[in-house]
């Protein structure tokens, strides 16, 4: 009698790897080629360049891919919280054994993929700034040289030059010659921008065509086009031949004309407004300086009235001097009298007081040998002693031979 469990002694005993396998290939066949709506969410676009991500509904929500190959050919920017229908096939990632849709088509529900894709662009360039008020430049008032980038057949490049010739017949044009719709259109107009920058000579950037259906406009709504004019050195007027829709490159353009027609008008002023214009400037010029000129006269004017003949001034100072000079002298007379005056008063006073006029009167003066010290008391000397008399004229010597007292 077997001993081996019932339950283990059952055929076609399969591993998880068959298993997956088995899913897998059912699934495939039976979900090859579908078409799912839902809800991005979880979105991730590595460096790998293939996508992820899950798509939901209000009950359920199944993991996703889309690999680089089909990814790259998205017209628009895939994320999260946006409703897309996709197609693929529906299969299991044997690492995990998770359900997985395999997508190769994903287009946004309500929306094309174009409109969405532009929308995208114009949200991205504003939040730089390129469609900002103040980083738009005026356009020269006279430019000596025009570039024009459009293409060399059609009416545009014909209207343009007529205008401008028109207006101005000394007008100096280049015209880079681009395609203007169809594949490869945006990259060729964004090189003729830089061409003409790259030139050099033109002042002024006209980039547009013709009319033409929203799709045959669609060069002048890529990326490039814009970048190209938002990096110009020299003004940008984008002159696309529509009148309701605004194109990216209107945006960032420097002016935007609805027509090349109108383009042309707004670069190149008529002669008739240039001879206003000149005129204009001529008048204002003209009372500026008149203005100018009647207000250094009136300045002379008034300095004239107060400056006064320096002929008058140098009189009347001449004549201040002579008057000082003449008081000058007769206060120094007078002082000089005074001084005399005094001088005989302080040598009379002198005089009385002297001891030579008491000589006079027949005395003199003793002083002792050889100190010469006045004696004015006999007794201050003694019998030898020598002493010097001074008289009235002349001294003599003599020695003490007796003192009284």
């Amino acid at each position: 009698m077997s001993t081996i469990p019932a339950w283990l002694d059952r055929p076609n005993v399969l591993t998880i790897s068959d298993l997956t396998a088995q899913i897998r290939d059912q699934l495939e066949e039976e979900f090859k080629d579908v078409w799912v709506v839902g809800e991005l969410s979880s979105f991730r676009a590595p460096s790998s360049g293939h996508l992820y991500f899950t798509l939901k509904d209000e009950e359920c929500q199944m993991k996703a891919v889309m690999f680089r190959s089909y990814a790259g050919l998205l017209r628009f920017r895939p994320e999260d919280g946006l409703e897309v229908i996709v197609r693929g096939r529906v299969s299991v990632y044997p690492a995990r054994g998770d359900l997985q849709l395999y997508v190769s088509v994903m287009e946004p529900r309500g929306v094309g993929a174009q409109q969405l894709a532009l929308e995208q662009l114009k949200a991205a360039l504003a939040a730089e700034g390129l469609f900002a008020a103040e980083r738009k430049r005026p356009l020269p008032f006279f430019p000596r040289c025009i570039g024009i980038v459009t293409a060399l057949t059609g009416a545009a490049i014909h209207d343009m030059l007529t205008i401008l010739y028109q207006r101005c017949p000394y007008t100096h044009v280049i015209v880079r010659s681009t395609k203007v719709q169809g594949v490869g259109a945006g990259i060729e107009i964004a090189a003729g921008i830089r061409d003409l920058n790259e030139h050099g000579e033109a002042e002024v950037v006209i980039v547009g065509r013709g009319g033409g259906s929203r799709e045959d406009l669609n060069a002048f709504n890529e990326e490039v086009v814009a970048r190209a004019i938002a990096a110009s050195a020299v003004p940008v007027v984008a002159a696309v031949g529509h009148e309701i829709d605004l194109s990216i490159a209107d945006l960032v353009a420097d002016r935007r004309a609805p027509t090349p027609t109108a383009a042309a008008e707004m670069v190149m002023p008529r002669w008739e407004d240039l001879r206003s214009h000149v005129e204009d400037r001529y008048q204002a010029l003209f009372s500026a300086i008149s203005r100018q000129l009647q207000q250094h006269q009136d300045e002379v004017e008034h300095l004239q009235k107060r400056l006064r003949d320096p002929r008058q001034t140098i009189a009347t100072k001449r004549e201040q001097v002579r008057t000082m000079l003449a008081r000058l002298t007769t206060a120094f007379a007078r002082r000089q009298e005074q001084a005399r005056s005094q001088w005989q008063e302080l040598t009379t006073a002198l005089n009385s007081l002297s001891p030579l006029a008491v000589l006079g009167r027949g005395y003199s003066l003793t002083r002792t040998v050889p100190e010469g010290k006045v004696v004015a008391d006999a007794t201050s000397l003694t019998p030898g002693d020598s002493v010097r008399l001074t008289f009235a004229k002349g001294e003599a010597r003599a020695t003490i031979t007796e003192v009284s007292g």
